[in-house]
Formats: C-alpha cells, sequence, structure tokens
C-alpha cells in the first residue's frame, strides 16, 4: 500500500467513530470512500442501510454485504462520509473528480452532518489547483464553455465519460477562486449546467485528515 493510501485509511477508519448504530447513512464515491466501505464492513457496526451516490460506491456495497437504500426511502440521514479532490480550512470543498458530484451534493443535502475524510494532501489554503468540474447537459457544451470562460479559468470536457445521470463534465482548470459560496452559485445560474463541484454553501461539519502520526479532527466552530 502506497503511503498516500495508508493516509486515505487512517482518516477512513477514524470516520467509524461517527457512524451511528441501526441508522441509514449516506456513503459519497472514490478512493477514500473505498477505504471506508471496507472499513465499517470489518466493523462490526450494524446500519440499517446506505444511501449510494454512484454505481461504483453501490457495486462495492454489494461486494461488502452492506445494504443499500434509495434516497427516497429514507426519511432521515444522520450523517454522510465523503471525500474530497481539495478542502480549505472553512471545510469548503471541490469534488467532482470521480464524476459524481451530483449525487453527492444531493446525498450530502439530506445529511444531517457532512464528514469528510482525506488525505493531508487535500487540505489547502485556496481551492483552484485540481480543476473544477462542472455537470452540464451535453448539449449545451459549447454555450456553457464560452460562459465558463469568462470566469477566467479554462473549460475542456472530459474526454469519454458520461456521468450516471447522462450528462457530461466540463473540467475548468486554473479557475480563480476567490469568493467560492459567490462563484457557486453564479455558475449554477448558467443554463445548461447541472451543478458544480464547490461545495462551499454546504460545506463539511467534520474534516477528517489522514497523516502520518494519525487523523487529525476539525470541526466547523471548534
Amino acid at each position: 500500500m502506497s503511503a498516500q493510501d495508508q493516509l486515505k485509511r487512517i482518516a477512513a477508519e477514524k470516520a467509524l467513530e461517527f457512524v451511528p448504530e441501526n441508522a441509514y447513512i449516506g456513503i459519497g464515491t472514490g478512493s477514500t470512500v473505498n477505504f471506508f466501505i471496507e472499513a465499517l464492513a470489518e466493523s462490526g457496526i450494524r446500519i440499517k442501510g446506505a444511501v449510494s451516490t454512484s454505481k461504483t460506491t453501490s457495486n462495492l456495497l454489494k461486494q461488502y454485504g452492506i445494504p443499500e437504500v434509495a434516497l427516497n426511502e429514507v426519511d432521515e440521514l444522520p450523517v454522510y462520509i465523503d471525500g474530497a479532490d481539495e478542502v480549505n480550512h472553512s471545510l469548503q470543498m471541490i469534488k467532482g473528480g470521480g464524476g459524481a458530484l451530483l449525487a453527492e451534493k444531493i446525498v450530502a443535502s439530506a445529511a444531517d452532518k457532512f464528514v469528510c475524510i482525506v488525505d493531508e494532501s487535500k487540505y489547502v489554503s485556496r481551492l483552484g489547483k485540481f480543476p473544477l468540474p462542472v455537470e452540464i447537459i451535453p448539449a449545451a457544451r459549447s454555450l456553457v464553455s464560452r460562459k465558463l470562460l469568462k470566469f477566467g479559468g479554462t473549460p475542456q470536457l472530459r474526454i469519454g465519460f458520461t456521468t450516471d445521470s447522462n450528462h457530461k463534465i466540463v473540467d475548468v482548470h486554473d479557475m480563480p477562486i476567490n469568493e467560492p459560496l459567490k462563484l457557486e452559485d453564479e455558475i449554477n445560474r448558467i443554463p445548461g449546467v447541472v451543478e458544480n463541484g464547490l461545495f462551499a454553501s454546504q460545506p463539511a461539519h467534520v474534516l477528517i485528515i489522514g497523516r502520518p502520526n494519525g487523523a487529525e479532527v476539525i470541526k466547523i466552530g471548534g
């Protein structure tokens, strides 16, 4: 296992402390989340079921015998566990490198608490080094890309990729993200945009950072 994977595992295992027994939980998508699913299966913690955010996660849940439930069937979701491509000191994030940002944002909004798990390389003082994913209606690709150019970034279609909802993703490179909350809203106002990977209006409540000497836990408000 690589050193980075070891840090991901450290963060993922620490997240088990935030999983309530006999409840439904939301589970995101990505390499760090994969370690969490494995740890959850081995932990003995009994949950009613998990709301998945992607086909990849659903397949892994099935592999580990964790029951899956649809979001529409759940009245309450105490916690949502997911990773991030970048997270800043306000616990605002860029997500969507794996292409599941739409479902991730929906399930995150349904949960009482969002626990973000990352290795230390993802913790940054300023968002934007990682390209910002923007999920779009395919027919609006050119229009949306032209409008995204005006924000100062360089949009590039993610070639050969279609989301689980049959949309396309434009990754915006070198995007100046000075005001994440404002930018998230402005991008989503572009006709043809389904959602974007800025998680600023609903940041994480808890951040777990995998570090070589163990897991660091940061909560909004201290």
